[in-house]
């Protein structure tokens, strides 16, 4: 859910990319069209009235009606309200061309805030449609895809709004339980003080700004890794990820388990205080926790921290950031089974959301046995992409049931 590329995101890009290089070759179009586009290609920036910035691209010639939206993860709290251009570039090549080469248009939003912005997200999206059906008339068909946070928005949207999307593809987002990936970030800082005591400062709900601000540049790589690395760092380690349940590449080494130390306690100092003020107080809560899958669970749960939610933040979760699993279009979501920043069992858990629901007949999921936050293959995002243009473009035959609901 993190803008920054080390986090899993170029992975989805590359992919994506291509996947649109491929999507027409492996149909038998590609043909007819070139890979390139062959004029400059149209894109147009400006300010929504939220307040938040969008860009629209439009193909040199040729748009084929459809238009696909880009939902983009996870931007920590102090960047300022802009593209997240590192998400959208490969190798310094604009993904809008790639996408917009294959005849479709492409949009995308900063969202009005950084940091938890999945609400917001979701307004400026439907906000970003208006604006693009002003500008350019009304697609056809519009596709909302997003990765990490954005596949949250995308799955929000998606149930909240299928008069307005035709489909989507959700990547490696928190949308089984929102409630859950909370306390799952926060655990992992706690379980962390336990056996790193006096490591970092502050604690698991309370972050010092100083520590925010040098997490990035100097504190992670000079105080935290060195330690994680060092030969005797092994056991607490294991200990952590034993009583988490933290996907790690190699749980008998330091060097394997340490990028998931990385991106889980760089989320508990990014992300922490800017959602508590977000959500108007602390939204987790262990106090009646019981840790197990340490070699001394007493002594854990003697000794680890502990807080008790605030019900206005959890009440806020509940009632508006979670999914309900009520599908009106087609959904499709990816998910690797060892994602150490959205664990898989978000994934497991919407499938029941949707069985619940009764809407399995709009959902897809496909599992990918592979550890790393959004790590696909190129060909496993094309063949999702291709999925759910083929159940866009026959969408009119559900038009009439949904009307009736």
């Amino acid at each position: 859910m993190n803008a920054h590329p080390r986090y899993g995101l170029s992975s989805f890009v590359i992919a994506l990319a291509a996947m649109l290089l491929l999507h027409h070759a492996l149909t038998g179009v590609v043909q007819a069209q070139p890979l390139l586009p062959q004029a400059p290609l149209a894109c147009s920036d400006g300010d929504q009235p939220s307040g938040a910035v969008y860009r629209i691209c439009m193909p040199s010639a040729n748009w084929n009606g459809d238009l696909v939206i880009y939902a983009h993860g996870y931007v920590k709290p102090s960047a300022p309200i802009a593209i997240p251009e590192d998400q959208l570039v490969i190798g310094g090549f604009p993904i809008a061309d790639l996408i917009t080469t294959q005849g479709f248009a492409f949009a995308t939003s900063s969202y009005r805030r950084n940091g938890l912005s999945i609400l917001e997200g979701v307004d400026d999206l439907l906000e970003l449609v208006d604006i693009f059906a002003a500008q350019h008339g009304q697609p056809d068909r519009i596709i909302l895809t997003g990765v990490s946070e954005g596949g949250a928005i995308t799955v929000l949207a998606l149930e909240r709004h299928p008069d307005v999307f035709d489909g989507g593809m959700a990547l490696c987002g928190p949308y089984g339980n929102f409630q859950r990936q909370i306390d799952y970030f926060t655990d992992f800082r706690a379980v962390f003080d336990f056996y790193f005591p006096g490591v970092i400062a502050g604690g698991p709900i309370s972050i010092p700004v100083a520590l925010v601000d040098d997490w990035e540049t100097t504190f992670y790589s000079e105080t935290v890794k060195p330690l994680l690395l060092s030969p005797t760092s092994v056991v607490s380690m294991s200990q952590v990820i034993s009583v988490t349940g933290a996907a790690v590449l190699n749980v008998n080494t330091a060097a394997g388990m340490e990028p998931t130390f990385d991106r889980l306690l760089w989320y508990n100092v990014q992300a922490t205080n800017d959602a508590r003020e977000h959500l108007g107080g602390n939204p987790f809560g262990n106090v009646d926790r019981v840790y197990t899958g340490s070699l001394d669970d007493d002594a854990l749960n003697q000794g680890v921290f502990r807080a008790t939610a605030d019900a206005i933040a959890t009440d806020e979760i509940a009632m508006n950031y979670e999914t309900s699993g009520v599908l009106r279009v087609p959904l499709i979501t990816l998910h690797t089974t060892g994602d150490e920043v959205a664990p898989y069992w978000q994934a497991a858990l919407y499938a029941q959301k949707v069985a619940a629901a009764g809407s399995g007949a709009f959902y897809e999921h496909r599992s990918v046995n592979r550890f790393g936050h959004c790590a696909f293959q190129s060909w496993e995002v094309l063949d999702a992409f291709d999925y759910i243009v083929a159940r866009a473009n026959a969408r009119s035959l559900y038009l009439p049931w949904i009307a009736a609901q």
